[in-house]
């Protein structure tokens, strides 16, 4: 187990009506704030009165940017530093989920920074300077709530990369589980993928002595695969709902990666696939990671023979540690397609031919290998690509 530093600045406000306390928690900060969001359902089902009504009666003003999509663009976040300069606004407060969130991060650093916010996310330029920001969570998944980072899409060559820093920490997370009743089945399910592979990029590590962050890491696991065919079958399941938007927080807020070395192959390989499809992150994670795992198992195999015993409930073969390894993988993807997720390139709705396979993979790894638990070249990135075919 290695020596480690652990500080989670933001404070959650979770439960039935937290968002009542939106307005005496933004007031600390400012009373004006930008108001980031995404589509029309947060209006439709009353989230954006209900967050309005809380502003106003804390006294603050609040400017309205709308409009973010998933896999957020930079168009947008460049819109926001904008209205933040001439409005004079020193707080964003992002009501919505990863995308809307990541949307507010990046404009946070645009704000201060004289150059273009693009700069953060191509060049990997260090974070000196950031507005604060608060989030109202409507979508258990990116974990965004409460973590250090932000990916953004560049539309111009559909590159999708990300940024970090402590400073992208918000100060505070506000989650109603009621706020997610009303999310599509696909939405949950790929929310549901996302949160394990935050998990699994920590899990597989090298790392001796970690026996402690690895059951924490199967016990988040296993809550998100018993609970999230129940929130599908239950929508408005209360105990459902609140564990799985629970789960999605502690998956990306760095408990789980304390004393240990993460993989993070799978999500910049994966950002290729979105990035140029623009399909839902949580479905290109539920083809990669299976992959992924095809790829690399042999690299320590007993660490996937455990994943299968502690977290699908696999007998281990001790004279085949490897058909316990696949069994676990196949279980991975079978519990995907039950949700009614792709598990394949095959299953998406558009065509990648071997020529977008090698774009991807050049992209991937345009800055070097990708991946600690085995380091992943172009050729290797390649091949995890074919073998999601």
């Amino acid at each position: 187990m290695q020596d480690f530093t652990f500080q989670n600045r933001t404070k959650i406000v979770f439960g039935r009506e937290s968002e009542e306390q939106t307005g005496e928690e933004v007031s600390k900060y400012a009373d004006k704030v930008l108001f980031v969001y995404g589509g029309g359902s947060i209006k439709e089902y009353g989230i954006y009165d209900k967050v309005m009504e809380s502003l106003e009666g804390a006294g603050v003003e609040a400017v309205e940017l709308g409009g973010v999509k998933p896999n957020p663009r930079l168009k947008l976040v460049q819109e926001g530093v904008e209205i933040c300069q001439e409005e004079s606004i020193d707080f964003i407060l992002a009501v919505g989920g990863g995308s809307v969130i990541d949307t507010a991060k990046a404009i946070s650093i645009g704000v201060p920074y004289e150059g273009d916010v693009w700069d953060f996310y191509a060049e990997d330029k260090t974070i000196e300077e950031s507005l604060p920001i608060g989030t109202v969570l409507t979508i258990p998944a990116a974990g965004s709530e409460s973590s250090p980072g932000s990916v953004i899409t560049k539309e111009e060559g559909g590159l999708k990369r990300d940024a970090g820093s402590n400073k992208l920490r918000p100060e505070f997370a506000i989650m109603n589980p009621e706020f997610t009743y009303t999310l599509p089945d696909y939405q949950t399910a790929s929310g549901a993928a996302d949160i394990m592979a935050h998990v699994m990029e920590r899990y597989f590590t090298h790392e001796p002595n970690v026996d402690f962050t690895d059951r924490l890491c199967e016990a988040t696991l296993r809550t998100v695969i018993e609970n999230t065919p129940i929130a599908l079958e239950e929508p408005k399941n209360y105990g459902v709902r609140a564990q799985i938007m629970w789960a999605s927080t502690v998956a990306h807020n760095d408990l789980l990666g304390t004393g240990r070395v993460g993989d993070w192959a799978s999500h910049p390989i994966e950002h290729e696939l979105s990035g140029m499809y623009d399909i839902t992150h949580g479905a290109g994670l539920a083809i990669i990671f299976p992959a992924w795992m095809e790829y690399v198992h042999n690299e320590n195999i007993e660490k996937f023979a455990r994943f299968a015993a502690s977290v699908w409930n696999e007998e281990v073969d001790f004279n085949s540690l490897e058909r316990t390894a696949q069994k676990g993988i196949e279980d991975l993807r079978k519990f995907f397609r039950s949700t009614g997720l792709p598990t394949s390139l095959g299953d998406l709705d558009v065509e990648i031919d071997e020529a977008d396979l090698e774009e991807m993979a050049r992209k991937c790894t345009d800055k070097g290998p990708v991946g600690n638990f085995v380091e992943l070249d172009e050729e290797d990135v390649l091949e995890i690509y074919q073998l999601a075919r």
